[in-house]
């Protein structure tokens, strides 16, 4: 039997759905096997947003068909029924994992406290224990209106506490935590203690846990994109990437331009008649001059088409701000702007790690997880990995210096690092640019140092280390200073001066570019003769390191072993105990060759080198992964079938081998890793998504608190 847990609310728009992603976050630390039930939907068509959302944080590959129980009309309908149907798919998702997270219903359909009671009545049928969700603000009757609802007092969140653990009592359900949510984050302590003693202590399981999340505006507020389509409208000039900025407030400029501009508010939309060009002009210079707040889009309303001269001056002008065109009168346009839907999707993963971060922030997960008594499952899923991954750079925060601070991918990466508390950040290129640019991302890098690659006090300092570095190649004081404010370079020397504990580059820059300077500046560790690359393979039930995949074409025997040692160490560094397998076409004694001969010998090195070390070689894949393969091949051994830490023996087979498993196993490849540096660098491909640069920064900083790149 699976456990489980029902999250429900006493009203609508209390952000339950958040709490529910951290809870499946949460869970997921714990467990591959985490599934999602909605046991009342509101869509009759078996759709479910939220529910997609939920399952796109999943590993068990449940489909949201299998995921719901009834619709409101079912319920209505046969209450008995529906509540014996949503027992049937609910048993029938349950038996596939070891955790179910039951969403309670939306209210949209029936009034409040009877819609509680049926929340708690599933809970009591299902077994499940109840997370209820108090909204810290007041939205009855306007729902998630912009900027309409208001913070609740302790005394108000006290009196819904006991409404709420009254009703789940009569219904015989179990509270088993509160957490509220959208609170006043200047009354936290207050709050709890209020719901703490309007709740009071059951008589087991000791006192409730009350968890208090304070309000982010950006988590409910809809997007630019949100409000195009509210408004059915057309986006005639701007950057799409703009689309996903959150939108906190409207301004409606129906006045000169000299009254609107005092008027314009940060990550708000500037409703501007169209046949008011003067105000457009004025909207749009205001936001290239940097010298207002920067707004989150500009909408056009009335059926009113842009004269050519102006059309003429927006192509010269190419404006970032979106502009969208909208035929409705202001009324109109405004109140579907106000009712534009902010939530939490699959299509803003901004948005949701965001979520997941202010959750982590101020849920106790450990505790939650105790509190759900979820026995830690030995399997590792990509998802659980990452989550170590995060776990292990908090820990020990390192600074991290990111060259490319042109690149929106990278901005965004750096928002999502330093609200996840993953590393400090240091970001290279003009502050100014920079921060306008994150701020037309909506993305906070409040945190971060931006530092100009040609600061002069730097420049000179970095020009004097890197001549000396490179004077027996005749480099001179002159052409180090020019070279330094390449920002590999300057990234470089900051990592090397201490300035920064590692550096990740790649996203637009070539690898060469990328490692060369750390070749002529970090160079490698004592003991260690070639820099070399593991990828970090994510599968379904455990994680796998490759090497090398992306430097050394034909290694020799000796490099062969370093990279093996090297290998190892990377290993241990991210909590995979190493068992090397040094990969030839031959097991044991069964064949001959140069390729074997050299694999043998490497394996012969590695052994006198690191005489602790687990190795095995020459072995073949097979008889590695796979522990049947391993008794007939090689009996006896204690790695074949077993192993960690694959070396192969050139890049061909390494890099078409990660490929192989990655697009055919549906593996997560995270690398190339850089090992045998000094200092950690560590190289993106230029394809990188946010999420390979979130997890790129993360394990440099982990090579960066064992003192140097494995």
């Amino acid at each position: 039997m699976a456990n489980s847990i029902l999250i429900t609310s006493i009203e609508g728009h209390s952000g339950k759905s958040l709490i529910a992603l951290g809870v499946i976050d949460a869970l997921s630390r714990a467990t591959a096997r985490v599934g999602v039930f909605r046991p009342i939907t509101r869509s009759g068509d078996g759709t479910d947003d939220v529910l997609d959302m939920l399952l796109s944080r999943t590993e068990i590959g449940l489909d949201a068909a299998q995921c719901i129980g009834v619709s409101y009309a079912e319920l209505h309908a046969d209450p008995d029924a529906a509540l014996g149907r949503i027992l049937q798919r609910y048993h029938a998702v349950e038996a596939q994992c070891d955790a179910v997270v039951i969403l309670g219903s939306d209210y949209t359909d029936v009034a409040s406290p009877a819609e509680l009671g049926v929340n708690a009545r599933i809970a009591a049928n299902l077994g499940a224990p109840v997370l209820l969700v108090l909204g810290g603000r007041d939205t009855a009757g306007h729902g998630e209106r912009l900027g309409v609802s208001e913070a609740r007092t302790p005394a108000q969140l006290g009196q819904l506490a006991r409404l709420g653990a009254a009703e789940l009592a009569q219904e015989r359900a179990v509270l088993s935590a509160i957490v509220v949510n959208r609170a006043d984050a200047g009354q936290r302590d207050e709050i709890s203690a209020a719901v703490s003693a309007a709740v009071g202590e059951p008589p087991v399981d000791g006192p409730v846990p009350v968890w208090v999340v304070p309000d982010d505006p950006t988590l409910v507020a809809p997007s630019v994109r949100g409000v195009l389509r509210a408004l059915d409208g057309r986006l005639i000039r701007g950057d799409e990437a703009l689309l996903d900025r959150e939108v906190l407030d409207v301004v409606i400029a129906g006045m000169s331009m000299v009254n609107v501009l005092p008027r314009l508010i940060e990550s708000s939309v500037v409703v501007v008649p169209a046949d008011r060009e003067d105000v457009l002009l004025a909207t749009l210079l205001a936001q290239a001059a940097g010298t207002f707040p920067s707004i989150a889009a500009i909408v056009l309303n009335g059926p009113f088409a842009l004269p050519e001269p102006i059309e003429r001056l927006l192509d010269g002008l190419g404006p970032r701000v979106p502009i969208i065109a909208a035929d409705h009168g202001t009324y109109e346009t405004t109140v579907r702007i106000m009712n534009a839907p902010g939530r939490l999707s699959v299509d803003a993963p901004h948005r949701v790690g965001r979520a997941l971060a202010l959750f982590e922030q101020q849920v106790d997960v450990p505790a939650l997880i105790a509190r759900l008594g979820v026995a830690r499952s030995d399997v590792v899923t990509p998802l659980m990995f990452q989550y170590a991954l995060f776990d292990r750079a908090r820990a020990e925060r390192r600074r991290i210096v990111l060259p490319e601070g042109t690149d929106d991918r990278v901005l965004r990466a750096a928002g999502a690092v330093l609200k996840g508390g993953i590393a400090d950040l240091v970001i290279l290129g003009d502050e100014t640019a920079i921060r306008a640019r994150a701020r037309e991302l909506g993305v906070d890098l409040d945190a971060a140092q931006i530092i100009a690659p040609t600061d002069p006090e730097l420049v000179a300092r970095f020009a004097e280390e890197y001549a000396r570095l490179r004077s027996h190649k005749g480099v001179t004081l002159a052409q180090a200073a020019d070279t330094v404010t390449d920002v590999s370079y300057f990234g470089t020397l900051m990592v090397h001066l201490g300035l920064a504990d590692g550096m990740v580059s790649g996203a637009a820059h070539t690898t060469a570019h990328t490692i060369r300077p750390a070749f002529e500046i970090i160079k490698t560790r004592p003991g260690v003769s070639v820099v070399s690359s593991v990828f970090l393979m994510a599968l379904a039930d455990r994680v796998l390191v490759y090497g090398d995949c992306a430097v050394i074409p034909d290694p020799t025997s000796e490099q062969l072993a370093d990279i093996a040692i090297s290998s190892a160490a990377t290993a241990t560094a991210f909590g995979i105990d190493p068992r090397v397998a040094m990969l030839s076409y031959s097991t044991g004694d069964s064949g001959s060759g140069a390729e074997v001969e050299k694999v043998r010998l490497a394996t012969e090195l590695v052994r006198e080198r690191a005489p602790g070390l687990l190795v095995e070689g020459p072995i073949q894949y097979d008889a590695a992964a796979d522990a049947a393969v391993a008794r007939a091949k090689l009996p006896g051994s204690s790695v074949a079938g077993r192993a960690t830490v694959f070396v192969f023996p050139d890049l061909n087979t390494g890099n078409n081998t990660y490929k192989a498993v990655q697009r055919s196993a549906g593996a997560v490849a995270m690398g190339p890793v850089l090992q045998g540096l000094n200092k950690p660098i560590n190289d993106l491909s230029r394809g990188a998504l946010v999420e390979d640069i979130v997890n790129t920064i993360a394990i440099t900083a982990i090579q960066a608190q064992h003192g140097s790149a494995s």
